[in-house]
C-alpha cells in the first residue's frame, strides 16, 4: 500500500475540502431519509451548510487532507468541541475516506497518523444510524488506552461517543 500521509489543508485548499464535503454529504444522506438535510439544490449540489470558516481562523480547529501516495483519499476536521460535555484535547469532528480507498486500511492508517500528530484525550461522536462508522471507530479506539463509550441522547446529540487516549 502506498504511504498514508496527513497534511494540514492550507486556506487555498479549502475548495478541496468543500468538494470532498459533497461526497461526504452524499454518503451521509442515506441516514437522513426522514429529515430535511441532504436534499440537492437546483444545481445538483448539496447545500454548503457545514461551517468551514473557523477551520482557517480558530486555534482549536484543524482541517486535514488525507493522502494515499499521490492520491487524495479524504479529509478530517478536528476541533475542541466535546459532544459529551467532558474535557477532551481533540474531537474528530468529521472524518471521510472516499469509497475507493475504504476497506483497505487507509482509514485506520490515516486515523493513526492523525493521533500521532495530535496525541491526547480524543472524542469522536458517531451518528446512531451510522453503524459502519461505529464499527470502524471501535476498532480504532481499541488500539488506544482509557477507552470509554458513552450512549448519549440529548437535543444536541443522539448516538454513541467514543473517548480514548492516543499517543
Amino acid at each position: 500500500m502506498p504511504p498514508i500521509t496527513v497534511a494540514i489543508a492550507r486556506a487555498s485548499e479549502r475548495v478541496v475540502i468543500e468538494n470532498l464535503m459533497q461526497l461526504y454529504v452524499h454518503d451521509f444522506s442515506e441516514f437522513w431519509r426522514d429529515k430535511p438535510q441532504g436534499e440537492l439544490d437546483r444545481t445538483g449540489r448539496f447545500a454548503d451548510a457545514y461551517p468551514l470558516d473557523g477551520y482557517w481562523r480558530d486555534q482549536d480547529r484543524v482541517p486535514l487532507l488525507l493522502w494515499r501516495g499521490e492520491s487524495l483519499a479524504g479529509f478530517a476536521l478536528l476541533n475542541g468541541h466535546a459532544h459529551s460535555g467532558l474535557t477532551t484535547d481533540q474531537n474528530m469532528a468529521e472524518f471521510f475516506v472516499v469509497r475507493k480507498h475504504r476497506l483497505g486500511g487507509v482509514g485506520m492508517a490515516a486515523a493513526n497518523a492523525i493521533f500521532a500528530l495530535y496525541p491526547g484525550l480524543w472524542e469522536t461522536a458517531v451518528a446512531r444510524a451510522n453503524l459502519p462508522a461505529l464499527a470502524f471507530w471501535r476498532r480504532v479506539a481499541a488500539q488506544h488506552t482509557e477507552i470509554e463509550e458513552l450512549d448519549v441522547t440529548t437535543e444536541a446529540w443522539n448516538g454513541p461517543i467514543l473517548r480514548f487516549r492516543a499517543g
